[in-house]
């Protein structure tokens, strides 16, 4: 079995003072031997490997037990790299770049056949970002290679925020994580598809399409995407499998169309045997529903309730998304709700990963039950 090392850095470090740290130093000569390396990001951890080293790809899939035809996201430290491992890039990408790069964007671009390709899960494209994490960058530099990093947790499982959450799914199965603190932003990055006319959101992120066309103009970007065909291939991280998902069953709880029966629901659970089951809310969701369930006669304090940020405050509960749904365990919680949010601005991205960890459940009404996740 591997033993997973913990490099400690100061992430607050200027970048041309981390190039020379021991930690990203020794992470670098361990992702240049073929090793794998988890590294914070201003998004969420990624776990990397070398971008033209088909053995170490190869490990990646294997450690985080990904699906083959899962794309990765080559990260580069800067937006002139790009021409290493994509042909042909568009005026667009540039105008974006020179807005949002560094940052939580990724463009999916032509290939020029650089990068491995098992990373590319047969596409003609490859997806390039430019993380906005000075360690991030300074962990690219050292190695001196273009890196692939999708996010460093099992797949299927919530993303990683810490290096905690890191080797609580991957300790003994890569080399090293380089603990940076936590992430900020806590959501991964935009995916934009500049290949095609309007560009395509693949995932919704940070970068909002609001953002883009104030870039590139109204009406020059679709979102979202159009879901994939019958046998189609993902063109991008987060569009085909079931993604984030917790340990207990999650579904979507709707107090704007459907509060009754959400009341009744968690009524019907309460009455039952076993753990209880969580509410995930903002603050000010979660007032609103506790006078809701007290005004029904409904006892809301044997509810396990979980704070996710604040509605008035949107990158707050982007950054505590995946550390809840890490928080729920079986032997404490029947199953969880959560309570919906406006999918607008960065709550769209928010609602985004909360479907695909519920996988779309009908609530309220319809299935107060969802069945467990499949196993992984």
């Amino acid at each position: 079995m591997t033993v997973t090392r913990v490099l400690v850095v100061e992430p607050h470090a200027p970048e041309t003072e981390l190039l020379t740290a021991p930690a990203i130093r020794e992470a670098a000569a361990i992702l240049r031997r073929g090793g794998l390396v988890a590294f914070p990001t201003e998004t969420v951890y990624g776990l990397g490997a070398v971008a033209t080293d088909a053995r170490a790809v190869a490990r990646l899939f294997a450690a985080k037990g990904r699906p083959a035809d899962n794309p990765l996201i080559v990260h580069l430290a800067a937006a002139e790299d790009a021409v290493r491992v994509a042909r042909d890039i568009p005026p667009e990408a540039w105008r974006l770049w020179v807005r949002y790069a560094p940052g939580p964007l990724t463009l999916v671009l032509p290939s020029r056949g650089t990068v491995a390709p098992a990373a590319l899960a047969g596409l003609p494209t490859v997806a390039v970002r430019i993380p906005a994490h000075p360690v991030a960058r300074a962990l690219i530099r050292a190695a001196g290679a273009p890196i692939v990093a999708p996010s460093a947790n099992r797949s299927g499982r919530p993303s990683p925020t810490t290096a905690a959450h890191v080797l609580e799914d991957l300790a003994g199965r890569i080399d090293a994580v380089v603990d940076g603190g936590p992430a900020g932003i806590g959501l991964e990055s935009t995916v934009l598809d500049v290949t095609r006319r309007p560009a395509i959101v693949l995932r919704p992120g940070a970068v909002t399409v609001e953002m883009l066309e104030a870039v590139l103009g109204d009406g020059a970007v679709v979102d979202p995407a159009a879901p994939l065909r019958e046998g189609e291939a993902p063109r991008s991280p987060g569009m085909k499998y079931r993604h984030y998902a917790p340990d207990v069953p999650l579904a979507l709880l709707d107090l704007e169309d459907g509060a009754g029966a959400a009341v009744e629901a968690l009524r019907a659970l309460l009455a039952g045997s076993g753990p209880p089951p969580a509410v995930l809310a903002t603050e000010e969701d979660a007032a609103r529903l506790r006078a809701l369930l007290a005004a029904a006669g409904v006892p809301s304090d044997r509810l396990r309730w979980v704070i996710v940020g604040r509605r008035s405050e949107p990158q707050t509960v982007a950054a505590a998304l995946y550390g809840a749904f890490r928080s729920l365990r079986p032997e404490a919680v029947s199953r969880a709700f959560f309570v919906r949010l406006p999918e607008t601005g960065l709550f769209r991205a928010v609602m985004n990963r909360v479907r695909k960890a519920a996988g779309d459940p009908p609530f309220p009404g319809q299935d107060a039950a969802p069945a467990a996740p499949a196993p992984e």
